[in-house]
């Protein structure tokens, strides 16, 4: 039934916010909802699959926050306040379609929620231990090619000694 719902609902949808999150950060996708009344019911639906992740049930006095795959285990918070959901540590398995409806109102909304990969560096005293090697490696190898050239030269010029018998200045 409650399925049948969202697809009726779907056109009510005037925009998807799109959240852009690291991974191994949170995030909460915000319901505008200042409190949930007695006859709410939230559900909360991830993916192309539309799996229901979490819901809300005022009447059943039911609050479920996971999905049996284990996919969101111990990473969804659902705010039984505003029916806002947070995703704790999320990583790049939790990008794509949430969608959020409400039963009562009826009311959908839709986020789209990317996790880029989180590149570690390094702190600044490793950035600057970094800088000061590069720096080292780089004279070290501006040395042996002047070094190079020098020996080149010297080599030439005792070629031509002995051919020549004098050296061209």
């Amino acid at each position: 039934m409650f399925h049948r719902l969202w697809f009726c609902l779907w056109h009510l949808v005037d925009e998807v916010t799109s959240v852009s999150v690291k991974e191994g950060d949170s995030v909460t996708l915000n319901s505008d909802l200042t409190e949930i009344m007695d006859d709410d019911q939230i559900l909360w639906l991830f993916g192309s699959e539309n799996t229901i992740i979490a819901e809300i049930n005022v009447i059943n006095d039911s609050i479920c926050d996971d999905v049996l795959d284990g996919r969101f285990r111990d990473r969804l918070k659902l705010d039984n306040q505003t029916g806002s959901l947070t995703i704790t540590n999320i990583t790049t398995q939790h990008t794509g379609a949430y969608i959020l409806i409400n039963g009562a109102k009826p009311s959908l909304k839709a986020f789209r929620v990317s996790v880029y990969y989180s590149v570690h560096c390094c702190g600044s005293t490793e950035a600057v231990i970094r800088l000061v090697l590069s720096a080292l490696v780089g004279v070290a190898t501006v040395i042996l090619l002047v070094y190079d050239i020098r020996s080149r030269r010297a080599e030439k010029d005792q070629a031509q000694i002995h051919t020549s018998g004098s050296i061209e200045i």
